[in-house]
């Protein structure tokens, strides 16, 4: 019975002990910690959706019916290689808004846009690079850049037009500055059109290495112009401005009466064209140009649309958003 009592009298001390030295234990353990062991910051780093609701997209580019690069606010491009069902943004080394994007093909395009600002791609935009450019002292938006050919046309502010033949890395300048802007250019061979501010029209028959200014009556701004083959032209402007030719661009005779709303774009689209504009307007004829009807997009679009492209059964339109057009319905990408 002693022995038992001496026993529990041990361990009531040794508890006592603990007791003691377990504050001395905890705390020695904290300064270790705060002494010897650096925390390590848990940082989730969110990544933006390639196409947010607060992107335009003023261009868009298909070389292939799957694969399509669009170009927009603040240096975005974008890229997809499924038919627009997902998008990849890539890098690119400016913040400048893009205003055009054109392609030879899948890996070799080139993009313009704000402040004389060209880039370009050997890679299908797994990076993309500033062009060599000439430099100017008034301002040098660049409004459109196209391809045709193995030659890469870009056009802006102060009668830009710049030529590029080695895929869009070096660019030289084929017009005197002058105060008025070319919005948009076309060729079919030899032959070129060049539109611009206050209703200009410019004609080359020798790939651009001259420029004869052609008269209209016109003096609406003209946005965009495009050719069926080297004969048969249609320009749309601003206001619903609407010019066709049918003599390779030395007279043009105006549509009027179709719409009030800014027309921005127009294509060819195998046997009819096409233009669209502010508000989701949409302006399309027969394929000789004589039957003209007004009309949307889609029900209920009220975008407004810089460019439209075809992509097999479906059209990619750029402009307030990015969107697909497809049996009469369009589906805005990043909504």
């Amino acid at each position: 019975m002693q022995q038992a009592r001496d026993s529990g009298g041990g361990v009531q001390k040794i508890l006592s002990i603990i007791t003691q030295l377990l504050p001395i234990i905890i705390i020695g353990g904290l300064l270790y910690a705060g002494f010897f062991v650096k925390a390590e910051a848990v940082i989730t780093k969110v990544e933006p959706k390639p196409i947010e609701r607060r992107d335009n997209f003023f261009s868009i580019i298909t070389p292939t019916e799957q694969i399509a690069w669009a170009a927009g606010t603040a240096g975005k491009i974008v890229r997809s290689d499924d038919g627009g069902k997902t998008w990849l943004r890539q890098p690119t080394p400016t913040l400048v808004n893009l205003q055009g994007i054109a392609a030879w093909d899948a890996q070799t395009a080139v993009a313009a846009g704000n402040e004389g600002t060209i880039l370009h791609t050997t890679d299908g935009g797994a990076s993309w690079k500033l062009a060599n450019t000439p430099k100017s002292e008034n301002p040098n938006k660049l409004f459109r850049v196209r391809v045709f050919g193995d030659t890469a046309w870009a056009v802006g502010e102060f009668s830009g037009l710049y030529k590029s033949t080695d895929k869009g890395a070096n660019w030289t300048r084929l017009l005197p500055e002058d105060d008025r802007a070319l919005n948009a250019i076309y060729f079919v061979g030899q032959s070129g059109w060049a539109v611009g501010e206050i209703g200009s029209i410019m004609r080359t028959e020798d790939g651009g290495e001259t420029w004869t200014p052609v008269e209209t009556d016109n003096q609406s701004s003209l946005m965009a112009v495009t050719f069926r083959d080297a004969t048969h032209g249609v320009a749309v402007g601003l206001t619903g401005t609407l010019l066709v030719t049918d003599d390779a661009g030395v007279t043009w005779r105006s549509v009027p009466g179709l719409t009030r709303e800014h027309l921005l774009d127009v294509i060819w689209d195998e046997n009819s064209w096409i233009a669209v504009g502010d508000k989701g307007v949409k302006v399309t004829s027969n394929a000789d140009a004589t039957e003209w009807t007004a009309g949307r997009l889609a029900e209920g679009d009220v975008a407004w649309r810089t460019q439209i492209v075809r992509a097999g059964s479906k059209y990619f339109v750029a402009g307030a958003n990015l969107g697909i057009l497809e049996d009469g319905k369009i589906t805005v990408v990043g909504r």
